[in-house]
């Protein structure tokens, strides 16, 4: 029997030694895809990485005289007072800010640099220790408190300093060899975290523009209503060419200017209908931004949609390319799902850091915690990019077509102007235009366009449909009678 514990016991251990040949040949020779990702070895995408959050220093303290009577206790050792061969100049009413023993207890560690340390709990101190800073932000490599350096416009950027950190370090090896020292502020090395100065789930995505008015047909009816969305939205011309075909094929005499109040108005009452519908996703997002102009100035449009439903969830103008509006597209995306698919949720995004730290603050606001899949380059150079190409090729797609209908309007004049005018044009993509994924239908049919027979009728039918859904938001709100 004894022989036989034996030989199996050895053939185990043999079976165990080369488990870790095999291990050990995978990780050298065949990684993983998200190592084969991960570009942490370079330095030169460093910039592009947001760091994980920062740890706060949460102190255990203790009373030294229940310290003193375990000590005695357990072991039978007697913890004494030291005995001071010299006056010490030790302040009277210096404590240890761990266990609260007295000077007694305490001797300078260090001479005369400052530093005391205890001799019941062997703690080091000086006069402005880590236990009267134990709300700051720490590096949770070396521990170090962050310093605050810069101030953004949504966010404050808080850094560790420390030149002795892990983190910095192990950066700083990875710079080229070559590389001048004049040069090096190029590359992100030390550890770096976003605090963040504003509360973007307050904010009301489905507020109306202070500048909207009221449809008053005293000239033209409903019908004409709908023939100027038609031509301007799904026929893509601007408004002067609508006012223009109008008046040619219809004998309709309308100004461009009551075309750009038309269309304002309409989307500022559609917009919450759409924004608030059942898209029922999927668990594949894929998210990108493209710049618009707004008076010759640059702007940008988030956009995240259902990779497989194709419709859009998430949309934001914004003036600049910082974080704040991809959290609130992402937000408006998330909505949608009635039960937040965590873990199960597959978000594709390019390489711009703002997608993970947008994902890193819905996770510390709102616990929707998931992990962003970045597509970087125009060509398959990795393992994600290969299997993940095709969801971030849909979504630039929807971008060449988004494109195709915003290029005849020459850009827009305010920025309400542009917001509303890409959620009119988001209205028509989910609603209205024939998709060949859908069999040359609209994504999301409505019950309500059986009884439409044309698009015009179909315009005015979405306008009901919003005026129905401001009326339900105004009468569950809170303020509401």
């Amino acid at each position: 029997m004894d022989s036989i514990i034996r030989y199996l016991i050895t053939i185990i251990q043999d079976q165990y030694k080369q488990i870790c040949y095999l291990l050990l040949f995978i990780c050298k020779y065949i990684p993983l895809k998200q190592w084969a990702f991960d570009d942490s070895h370079s330095p030169e995408y460093q910039k592009f990485k947001v760091d994980k959050l920062p740890t706060v220093f949460t102190p255990v303290t203790f009373d030294y005289q229940l310290y003193i009577a375990y000590i005695q206790y357990r072991y039978e050792y007697l913890i004494k007072p030291i005995k001071r061969h010299s006056e010490c100049d030790i302040p009277k009413d210096l404590v240890c800010p761990r266990c609260g023993a007295p000077h007694g207890y305490l001797y300078k560690n260090n001479g005369s640099k400052g530093q005391f340390q205890c001799k019941v709990c062997e703690e080091r101190f000086n006069s402005d220790n880590i236990y009267k800073h134990t709300l700051e932000l720490r590096c949770p490599y070396c521990g170090n408190i962050l310093v605050p350096k810069k101030d953004r416009k949504c966010f404050r950027i808080h850094k560790c300093v420390n030149p002795k950190c892990n983190y910095y370090l192990a950066n700083k090896r990875k710079l080229p060899p070559d590389l001048k020292p004049e040069d090096k502020h190029l590359y992100k090395l030390h550890y770096i975290y976003r605090e963040f100065t504003m509360d973007f789930f307050r904010m009301d995505l489905h507020s109306l523009p202070k500048n909207a008015t009221g449809f008053s047909f005293k000239k033209f009816s409903p019908h004409i209503l709908g023939l100027v969305l038609t031509y301007h939205v799904n026929l893509k011309l601007s408004t002067r060419q609508t006012s223009h075909a109008l008046k040619e094929i219809h004998g309709i005499d309308i100004s461009h200017t009551t075309v750009a109040h038309y269309a304002m108005t309409a989307a500022s009452v559609i917009k919450p209908f759409v924004d608030t519908y059942d898209y029922k996703p999927a668990n594949i997002l894929s998210a990108d931004e493209t710049y618009i102009k707004k008076l010759g100035k640059k702007h940008y449009v988030w956009i995240v949609m259902d990779a497989c439903k194709k419709s859009i969830l998430g949309y934001q103008v914004s003036d600049n390319r910082s974080v704040g509006p991809c959290v609130l597209a992402m937000r408006m995306a998330f909505e949608k799902f009635k039960v937040f698919p965590g873990k199960a949720l597959k978000f594709i995004a390019d390489g711009y850091s703002a997608y993970p730290l947008a994902a890193q603050y819905c996770k510390a606001e709102k616990g929707w915690d998931f992990d962003v899949t970045q597509v970087i380059g125009l060509t398959n150079d990795d393992a994600v990019s290969t299997e993940y190409r095709w969801v971030k090729q849909i979504v630039e797609r929807l971008n060449r077509t988004f494109k195709s209908s915003y290029r005849n309007t020459n850009g827009y004049n305010s920025d309400e102007g542009a917001l509303y005018g890409v959620s009119l044009w988001v209205a028509y993509y989910n609603f209205l235009r024939p998709h060949s994924h859908n069999y040359w239908k609209p994504l999301n049919e409505l019950d309500e366009f059986d009884k439409a027979g044309n698009m015009p009728a179909k315009w005015i039918i979405l306008i009901r449909l919003g005026q129905q859904t401001i009326l339900n938001m105004q009468q569950s709100s809170p303020s509401a009678g």
